[in-house]
């Protein structure tokens, strides 16, 4: 099983840059399953259904959140639709949607787990704890489980990697929106990579307009994050191919920018 998966989609740029370049990755990877993390594709905060439809029909075939999950409020009602996306699921059981759904490709099911880290972040339930959980519930069906593990710290992320490993296909880190150069197959058999990176304005930081974020920082001062509609693009993802007994055979990163014109490493 071949995976595609796109890191965090940051604003109108970030969708630009997956419109454009998803067809050709496409092409190039001929991947069975296609993941985007969508926490940011409505300016910087959360995704709304129009942005989700769009990406349906882009081939997106599950779409990932994070922190900023329920940053739109037509989100709330969203979620609890059978549609094809899926929120931290160590949110507390209230929290409109679910944490895990199945895509189907052919006569094979993948696991789509996500999950949200707790160092630095929002206080919610042990990621650690409900990874076991669903993971069990995902063997009942699946030896193919991918996880997104939306998380700040990189000791975090490294620690649910070598959790997971050997128990999971792949796990990936994203939310911190820099590409991290360690991607590996771990001894069990997981893909690892700390954080994806993410897909948006090239010239920000993080995403977002530079001068806002240097103020912030000279000043202590609190800004409104300011996002770009145009100008220079990125985008970062990573392929994933997998044996039959659902161990990652191969990883690799994709990134996308006027410095990288190219597709994969």
């Amino acid at each position: 099983m071949r995976l595609l998966f796109i890191g965090d989609i940051v604003g109108a740029i970030g969708r630009d840059m997956l419109e454009t370049y998803l067809p050709q990755l496409k092409s190039q990877y001929r991947p069975n399953v296609t993941i985007v993390n969508g926490e940011n594709a409505a300016h910087g905060r959360g995704i709304t259904e129009k942005i989700y439809k769009s990406m349906m029909t882009q081939g997106v075939d599950m779409v990932t959140l994070g922190n900023h999950t329920y940053g739109q409020r037509e989100v709330y009602d969203l979620l609890d639709q059978d549609i094809k996306m899926i929120r931290p699921a160590n949110y507390p059981a209230e929290a409109p949607g679910v944490g895990m759904k199945m895509v189907r490709f052919n006569q094979d099911k993948l696991a789509v787990i996500n999950l949200q880290g707790r160092a630095f972040m929002p206080a919610i339930d042990c990621p650690f704890k409900k990874a076991d959980e669903l993971i069990a519930e995902a063997r009942k069906e699946t030896p193919y489980i991918f996880v997104d593990f939306h998380a700040e710290t990189t000791s975090e992320k490294g620690a649910m990697g070598y959790y997971l490993d050997g128990r999971v296909s792949a796990v990936v880190g994203t939310h911190t929106h820099i590409q991290t150069a360690d991607e590996r197959v771990l001894p069990g058999g997981t893909g690892f990579i700390t954080d994806v990176g993410m897909t948006g304005h090239y010239d920000g930081i993080l995403g977002i307009n530079k001068d806002e974020v240097i103020h912030r920082f000279l000043t202590a001062l609190p800004v409104k994050h300011v996002l770009h509609d145009t100008g220079r693009g990125m985008l970062s993802g990573v392929f994933i191919e997998l044996d039959k007994t659902g161990r990652t055979k191969k990883i690799e990163r994709i990134l996308i920018n006027d410095d990288h014109p190219f597709i994969g490493h």
